[in-house]
């Protein structure tokens, strides 16, 4: 599987990142663990994961997906295979996000722990907290790769004004300079990265892997109407039954019978055929799911196909 350079980084990845905030919620450890193995084995070998994940699951305080992680690759022995990325700063079951400077070196500290690992290769800031200069920030990241456990660093939900604060901070006072973007896109969300985000990755040859990437499982096609949600998704699924996401799915319908292959496959497509995106970040429960993944590395949309879906999803 042809890989791609991540941004101004030295990493290399897959062109779909596994997103592993499903392992301890949806997927218990042993499920996380055939999931893991499945999907590495079919050349996908970028994990996403966050010391918050999966906080939200009752009975859970953050850092069970990190846990798991951890416990598969001390057991498989492959962490010189794989690249393994994960976030700071939500603050899970705290009030606040915090990306003060000793947060961080103890959050990452605990990040490390838990994933059974010496080094961590793209660590980000999830959230932000406005509150904290940029340049409080950037030297905790600037130690943390003097230490040698963190490789690169990224930013996820700042605000377009507060990475370019950040940027010409680090250039300014040497310091470790954000190399990767974690926004949410997808053919049902573009305006925000576009407008905002687009014009900064041009800018600074910043990588992207966007998240949110089909849309909670809408772009799916799994949801036809309102009534098919059901469990935790339904709040965060429903919002997309408009008509543009009506459209979406009809457009996504005819691409698809017409490759022979899923909607998703097609959704994962578009953004890898978007400029300036290295790649989305996916999750699967199932194994019928990487069916989509492979199916998207193998498909090549049509310079007509892109200008339908882009014209759709305005």
């Amino acid at each position: 599987m042809k890989t791609r350079q991540l941004g101004n980084t030295q990493l290399h990845i897959p062109p779909i990142v596994f997103g592993g905030n499903v392992f301890g919620w949806t997927l218990d450890e042993k499920e996380s663990f055939r999931m893991l193995d499945e999907v590495t084995e079919k050349g996908f070998t970028a994990i996403d994961t966050a010391d918050s994940y999966s906080h939200w699951a009752p009975g859970n305080k953050g850092g069970e997906s990190e846990t798991i992680i951890g416990k598969w690759l001390k057991e498989r022995g492959n962490r010189d295979k794989i690249v393994l990325a994960t976030k700071v700063g939500s603050n899970p079951g705290k009030e606040g996000r915090d990306v003060s400077k000793n947060y961080i070196l103890k959050a990452a500290e605990d990040s490390l722990r838990r994933l059974q690992t010496d080094h961590i290769d793209l660590y980000f800031t999830h959230w932000d907290n406005e509150a904290t200069p940029v340049e409080e920030t950037l030297e905790a990241y600037d130690q943390l790769i003097k230490d040698g456990k963190v490789r690169y660093t990224g930013a996820s939900n700042l605000s377009p004004e507060r990475i370019r604060e950040s940027l010409a901070t680090s250039e300014e006072n040497e310091l470790a300079k954000y190399s990767v973007l974690q926004p949410e896109y997808s053919l049902m969300e573009r305006k925000k990265f576009e407008e905002g985000y687009w014009e900064l990755v041009k800018e600074y040859d910043l990588g992207v892997i966007s998240y949110f990437s089909l849309a909670s499982g809408f772009l799916t096609g799994k949801y036809r109407k309102a009534e098919d949600i059901t469990g935790d998704r339904k709040d965060i699924v429903q919002k997309y039954f408009s008509d543009k996401g009506l459209k979406i799915l009809h457009t996504l319908d005819k691409i698809s019978e017409k490759h022979g292959v899923s909607n998703a496959a097609v959704a994962l497509k578009w953004i890898m055929q978007r400029p300036g995106i290295t790649a989305p970040i996916v999750s699967a429960t199932k194994s019928s799911h990487l069916t989509a993944f492979e199916e998207a590395v193998d498909l090549q949309l049509s310079g007509e196909e892109m200008e339908r879906l882009n014209e759709v999803s305005k």
